[in-house]
C-alpha cells in the first residue's frame, strides 16, 4: 500500500474555533502530562519501601519500571491511531478514567508478581494521553501559540522525571508507596475532571473501513525517508537525556546533595524555553530542531572538559536543548503526517519511549561518564545532520 503524505489541507488543522480557552486548556493538559509522564518514574524513589513490605531484593523489584514502560510504548502504538479514527478528545475521556483505576490497583498489589502486571496495565491506560492531547493541540491551537504549546507539553513530560521522584521521596515516609498511588488515582480523577471541562468536542472524522484499517498508515509513516528521520532524531534525543542523568548516577560522578542540584539544574530551562517558543517558530521547524540538536551536543562535548561547578550551568543547557528540540521535531513530524497526525504522533510519543529505555545501557556501555559524553555528543550531531536531510528530502519530494 502506498501513503501519500502532505500537510494538513484546509480541514481538521484549519478549524480553529475562536472559544478555545487556550490558558486552562493548556493549564489542564500541561499538568495532566506531568501526572502521566511521572508514573514511569515514581517508583524508583518507592522499590526500597516496596521491597521491605514484601520481603524481596529491590533489585528485583526494577521490573516494575520496565513493565510499565512496555505497556506505556504499547499503548502509543495502539491508541495514537484510534484517536485519528474516534477523536482525540474521546481517548482522553476513556484514558484518564482508566489511568485512575489501574493506578489504584496497583496501590492493593498483594505481591511483586500481581504489581508487575498491574504497572503494565496502568502503562498501557496511561499512554492513551501523550498521543491525543499532542494532536488535540496541533488540531485545536492556532499556528502562533501552537509551538509554545506543545512545547510546553513535551516540558513537562521531561519535568516529571525530577518533580515526581522528589514528590515520592518526600512522601513516601508519610503516606506510603500504597498511598502514593492512591494519590495518583485521584490525580487522574481531577485531571478527567479538568480535562472534560476545558476540551472542546472531538471534529467530524471520516469512518469507513474497519477499526484496524486506522494501523494501516504505521508502517508508511514508519519508513518514510523524511519522517524515519525525524524518529531516530527523537530516538536519540531522549536517550542521551536519560543516558546523562542515568550516568551522573551509576559513575558517582558528584555527592548526593550534588547530584540532587544537578538533577534540578534543568528545571529553569524546561520552564523557560516553552516561553521562548512563540519567537523561535519562526524558525522553520526541521531547522529548529536541528539546531538544538547541534546545541545539544556541543553542550554534552563541553561538559566533558569542566569539573561539577561549570556543570551545573553546562546541564542547564544541555536541557534546554533538549526542551527545544522536542517540540520542535514534534511540530516538523506532525506538519508532514497529513490526516495521519494522531498515528505519526504516536509514533512520536513510542520513539520517546524507546530512547528512554535505550538510554540506561547506553550509559552502562561506555564505561566512564566523560566517554560517555563524548559519545552522546557524537550521536547528538549525527541527529541534527539527519534532521537537515529530513528537510532537504521534504523539499525535493514538494518540488516533484
Amino acid at each position: 500500500m502506498t501513503t501519500t503524505f502532505s500537510p494538513a489541507p484546509h480541514g481538521l488543522a484549519a478549524t480553529l474555533p475562536a472559544g478555545l480557552p487556550y490558558g486552562r486548556t493548556l493549564a489542564a493538559l500541561t499538568l495532566t502530562a506531568v501526572l502521566v509522564s511521572g508514573q514511569l518514574y515514581i517508583v524508583i524513589p518507592l522499590l526500597h519501601d516496596m521491597a521491605a513490605g514484601w520481603g524481596v531484593s529491590a533489585g528485583g523489584l526494577t521490573w516494575l519500571v520496565t513493565a510499565f514502560g512496555i505497556g506505556y510504548g504499547a499503548g502509543f502504538l495502539i491508541f495514537g491511531p484510534l484517536s485519528d479514527r474516534y477523536g482525540r478528545r474521546r481517548m482522553l475521556m476513556i484514558g484518564l478514567p482508566l489511568a485512575a483505576l489501574t493506578s489504584a490497583a496497583v496501590a492493593l498489589s498483594p505481591n511483586p508478581e500481581v504489581a508487575l502486571a498491574l504497572r503494565a496495565v496502568q502503562g498501557l491506560a496511561v499512554a492513551m494521553f501523550p498521543p491525543a492531547a499532542l494532536a488535540y493541540l496541533a488540531e485545536r491551537v492556532e499556528p502562533r501559540r501552537r509551538v509554545g504549546a506543545i512545547a510546553a507539553i513535551t516540558g513537562a513530560f521531561l519535568a516529571s522525571a525530577v518533580l515526581l521522584q522528589v514528590a515520592a521521596q518526600l512522601l513516601v515516609d508519610v503516606i506510603g508507596w500504597r498511598g502514593l498511588f492512591l494519590l495518583s488515582a485521584a490525580g487522574f480523577v481531577l485531571a478527567f475532571l479538568g480535562v472534560r471541562a476545558v476540551t472542546l468536542p472531538d471534529l467530524p472524522r471520516a469512518g469507513g473501513g474497519s477499526p484496524l484499517s486506522v494501523y494501516r498508515a504505521v508502517p508508511g509513516l514508519l519508513f518514510h525517508r523524511v519522517l524515519g528521520l525525524r524518529y531516530v532524531a527523537t530516538v536519540m534525543l531522549m536517550a542521551g537525556f536519560v543516558a546523562v542523568y542515568t550516568g551522573l548516577q551509576i559513575y558517582g560522578v558528584s555527592s548526593s546533595s550534588e547530584l540532587l542540584a544537578l538533577r534540578a539544574a534543568g528545571l529553569p530551562s524546561i520552564v523557560l524555553v516553552p516561553l521562548l517558543m512563540p519567537w523561535l517558530a519562526r524558525i522553520h521547524a526541521p531547522i529548529r530542531a536541528a539546531a538544538f540538536l547541534a546545541a545539544g551536543a556541543l553542550a554534552l562535548a563541553a561538559v566533558g572538559l569542566t569539573g561539577t561547578a561549570v556543570l551545573v550551568l553546562l546541564l542547564a543547557a544541555y536541557v534546554a536543548a533538549i526542551t527545544g528540540g522536542l517540540p520542535s521535531l514534534n511540530e516538523a513530524i506532525s506538519a508532514d503526517a497529513g490526516p495521519a497526525r494522531g498515528t505519526a504522533l504516536s509514533l512520536f510519543s513510542f520513539a520517546l519511549a524507546v530512547g528512554g529505555s535505550v538510554g540506561p545501557q547506553l550509559a552502562a556501555a561506555f564505561g566512564g561518564f566523560t566517554p560517555l559524553l563524548y559519545g552522546l555528543a557524537i550521536g547528538m550531531a549525527l541527529a541534527a545532520l539527519a534532521t537537515l536531510l529530513s528537510g532537504v528530502f521534504h523539499r525535493v519530494a514538494t518540488d516533484r
